[in-house]
């Protein structure tokens, strides 16, 4: 049993309320639209990105994307799922989700746009704003332990290692280890802040 799953709260968690738009400094963070459709499917068509995550399938076509975002933009659920856009282009996705009562963050990012600290810096504000919004929730990741900016980024954002287990990929049709982990407001508050 997942690390995750043995610790699930007894009690519905509140709900942060509809999927907010957030700019820093070089981002906006927003709502997914149906014409992000095709952006996601020229990103998780990669295989780079796409072997990063667990749910997503190769190869990954438009309708993929259509398929996900009829699903993400119908409000049915209490997530947040982000577009994340430089200069108005779809660049990549973050994620909060509500799963088996525990939240869940979940991100990947246009291989073009790799280490250029876009993506520290997007989930930096999503997680401000989800904490805010609501104080005492517990954010669960992961990142495969062969995904060392993913591992990185985690534990700069405050994240701590609650375990290491196997978990199947769609893109990689194999089996591999998944670094489990958790964050808390106060750990998110007391992570060290890069100058």
């Amino acid at each position: 049993m997942s690390a995750m799953l043995a610790e699930r709260p007894t009690v519905a968690p509140s709900m942060p309320g509809p999927c907010p738009v957030i700019e820093t400094a070089r981002l906006v963070l927003r709502p997914h639209r149906m014409q992000d459709a095709d952006a996601i499917a020229n990103s998780l068509s990669d295989f780079a990105v796409a072997r990063m995550l667990t749910r997503v399938p190769v190869p990954y076509d438009r309708e993929d994307g259509r398929d996900w975002l009829n699903m993400v933009t119908s409000d049915l659920a209490p997530d947040w799922h982000f577009a994340l856009t430089l200069d108005g282009v779809h660049i990549g996705v973050i994620s909060l989700e509500l799963r088996h009562g525990l939240w869940h963050i979940g991100y990947w990012l246009n291989r073009f746009y790799w280490g250029q600290g876009i993506m520290s810096e997007a989930v930096e504000a999503a997680l401000d704003r989800f904490f805010r919004r609501m104080p005492g929730a517990e954010v669960f990741g992961g990142a495969f332990a062969d995904n060392a900016a993913s591992l990185r980024l985690l534990g700069a954002c405050g994240f701590q290692t609650i375990g290491v287990r196997d978990i199947f990929s769609k893109a990689r049709n194999t089996m591999g280890p998944l670094v489990e982990f958790r964050l808390s407001q106060a750990d998110f508050a007391g992570r060290e802040r890069r100058p």
